[in-house]
């Protein structure tokens, strides 16, 4: 029995949500593009995200980093919590468009699911570390891109295993019980896809939160501060420029990063250990409801 026979009015409910979607990728264009001074490429990452998960993340954006009438944008942003949904959704739509681009190829090919979990956290993986964090946040290295691959590559890592530690179980286990959700043709595959970039959000952004915490990743920054000698937050400045080995350009453009101490090895070995176990976690939990052989 698949999902669509055991619950009838799933396409209609599909179809709303994805109405609903595109009016909320409208207006987070809309309001990112012409009224938000946040950096380009975090624009790009909420139009992205925004495109996988509907009006929920649409409200995120509106909570997070939409800029209020009677305040600044940069002041706006500075409570770590929305510094970790900027470091998240950043991370997300690095990760969940290789993940989403490698599903639809894989399952256009064929691939049993397990083929298919290995090439998404490959592509993941690849599409969010090479573009979305060291190509467009090079800057943030003095314009290195070798140096921005050093920086980004455990903190990609660490985030990436707890984005595949959520998305893993959510789309092996609602596959496995619709075989019309294996292929990018049908609705219900970009349902499953929507669902979990959600969880994987979801289950990310603890460890975003750490990550920003301990100045291993950035949270939002502003082009008004990000090397056009705008205002700039004390508290970031301060951070900033403790960090050894950056550029100073790069030190007069960073913004978005917490004041707490850096991460030290053991703690990062920590967190590694932690982001493997919810990894395999989610492996299991695909295991006992989902199928592997498909």
């Amino acid at each position: 029995m698949t999902m669509s026979s055991q619950v009838p009015w799933l396409d209609s409910v599909l179809v709303a949500w994805f109405v609903l979607t595109a009016l909320s990728v409208a207006y987070v264009a809309w309001d990112a593009f012409t009224r938000n001074p946040e950096l380009k490429v975090m624009k790009w990452g909420w139009l992205l995200v925004t495109l996988y998960g509907g009006p929920i993340m649409a409200a995120a954006y509106v909570l997070s980093c939409q800029e209020p009438a009677n305040e600044r944008h940069e002041d706006f942003v500075r409570p770590l919590w929305k510094q970790a949904f900027g470091s998240a959704i950043h991370c997300m739509a690095g990760d969940a468009t290789g993940v989403i681009a490698a599903a639809a190829i894989t399952t256009a090919l064929g691939l049993p699911m397990w083929q298919d979990v290995v090439a998404e956290y490959a592509f993941g993986f690849a599409f969010g570390l090479l573009i979305f964090q060291a190509l467009f946040m090079r800057d943030m290295a003095g314009g290195s891109y070798r140096g921005a691959l050093r920086m980004s590559f455990i903190p990609e890592w660490l985030s990436m295993n707890a984005v595949m530690a959520g998305m893993i179980p959510t789309m092996v286990v609602l596959m496995s019980r619709d075989m019309a959700a294996m292929h990018a043709s049908s609705l219900r595959f970009w349902g499953v896809m929507s669902l979990a970039t959600l969880v994987g959000f979801a289950v990310a952004y603890p460890i975003n939160l750490w990550l920003v915490g301990v100045r291993l990743k950035h949270g939002m920054g502003t082009v008004r501060v990000l090397g056009h000698g705008g205002h700039e937050v004390a508290a970031d400045r301060r951070s900033v420029t403790e960090m050894p080995g950056m550029e100073h350009d790069a030190m007069q453009g960073m913004s978005g990063m917490a004041s707490g101490s850096r991460a030290t090895p053991p703690q990062i070995a920590a967190m590694a250990m932690l982001t493997l176990v919810m990894l395999g976690a989610g492996v299991v939990v695909a295991t006992l409801f989902g199928r592997w052989a498909m």
